[in-house]
């Protein structure tokens, strides 16, 4: 069978296709109000989504057909797909077959090349009732076939706090080993809180629709974490940069006057702490082991409004301190949660993103400041 919307989680819409139906992260009106290529393959690739039921099943079957975009010379690892068992990892399925697209990055050119469906199976499970968490990989687009099982599939019941995250392509999860396993899915696991991953690789850039879905949205707690899509894009100056924040944040308390709101600056990123953008692959990286990425400003240039992360750590600062009517603002300086010291024992393997490793340790610690004690979500 088709998988009910019901069991769904962390999704905003699903688009029915030839094959199943395809999870979305943002809503149809986003994806038809402004169709950019990048934005539309991120909000595609489930990030956070799971699949969520109760069964006295003793096997389960998912068929899916994933999509992934490669690139020659930049092989990346495939997604997997994880599944919890009351709370327990019990499968963590590395996906095969599958669409390919290939994107050449010296001369743009695309091939696409069909491949088979997949299927994920749990089985075994003993008798009795079980919680079935499946989280959708977080880095491919994938279509939902088929749902087998020897039992029915039910609802969970079970109503946790919501928390709804933005950000880039590290809280989408870029160089996270598995789905469970992206920084915020590390810290709502921890948390005890159901997860809605907004994170968009290289798409967090103060989209006032960003803003809207946030603000149209049930959320108990929300964070954004923004900035380093803004340096590495060189999308903004910082006259532009600052009143694009405040109108973000207004109007997601349009919806949530007075939900617990954490603003997060960015990571450390020794390429853009004192470089602006653009950021780029370095051409002499293509074909290695790893690629890298690289800033191609000038160090130090801040002339003319230019960012860095250093900038956009200043700058958001002093807008939350002049925010401090709203006694549910809360600032969190990236560095906390990844700084220096951390880049030494576990460097950014791209110069970009962090490690798997990385990502526990973030999750982790996110979850000990926000979640626990005086913390802004506890």
């Amino acid at each position: 069978m088709p998988v009910p919307s019901e069991l769904l989680r962390g999704v905003a819409d699903v688009e029915v296709t030839p094959r199943g139906i395809r999870p979305h992260r943002l809503p149809f009106w986003v994806r038809e109000q402004f169709p950019d290529g990048q934005l539309l393959t991120m909000e595609s690739q489930p990030s956070g989504v799971q699949i969520v039921c109760q069964t006295t099943a003793s096997t389960l079957e998912l068929v899916t057909h994933p999509t992934r975009i490669t690139y020659p010379g930049a092989e990346r690892p495939r997604g997997r797909i994880d599944v919890y068992v009351d709370g327990v990892l019990a499968v963590r399925d590395t996906l095969g077959g599958g669409d390919r697209i290939e994107i050449d990055l010296t001369s743009g050119k695309t091939l696409f090349q069909p491949g088979p469906a997949h299927t994920t199976t749990v089985s075994g499970l003993a008798a009795g009732r079980h919680r079935i968490e499946v989280w959708l990989p977080h880095n491919e687009t994938i279509d939902l076939v088929d749902l087998r099982a020897d039992a029915p599939l039910e609802p969970d019941d079970a109503v946790l706090p919501l928390w709804v995250h933005h950000g880039s392509s590290i809280s989408h999860g870029s160089n996270a080993l598995a789905p469970s396993e992206t920084w915020p899915a590390v810290a709502a696991r921890r948390a005890g809180v159901e997860l809605r991953n907004l994170g968009l690789g290289g798409s967090a850039i103060v989209d006032p629709f960003l803003a809207r879905v946030i603000r149209d949205a049930p959320a108990d707690h929300i964070s954004v974490k923004l900035g380093i899509n803004v340096v590495n894009l060189d999308a903004m100056r910082l006259r532009a940069f600052v009143p694009a924040v405040h109108g973000f944040l207004d109007t997601i308390r349009d919806g949530h006057p007075d939900v617990p709101l954490l603003l997060i600056s960015p990571l450390f990123c020794g390429i853009h702490e004192d470089t602006p953008g653009p950021g780029a692959i370095d051409p002499e990286s293509i074909g290695t082991d790893q690629v890298r990425f690289t800033a191609t400003g000038t160090p130090g240039d801040v002339t003319l409004g230019r960012l860095t992360l250093q900038v956009i750590r200043r700058e958001l600062r002093s807008l939350a301190d002049r925010r401090a009517a709203d006694k549910n603002l809360h600032y969190l300086d990236g560095t906390a949660l990844y700084g220096p010291a951390d880049t030494a024992e576990l460097p950014l393997p791209d110069g970009l993103h962090p490690s798997a490793e990385a990502h526990k340790r973030i999750g982790t610690r996110f979850a000990e400041y926000a979640f626990t004690g005086t913390g802004p979500f506890s």
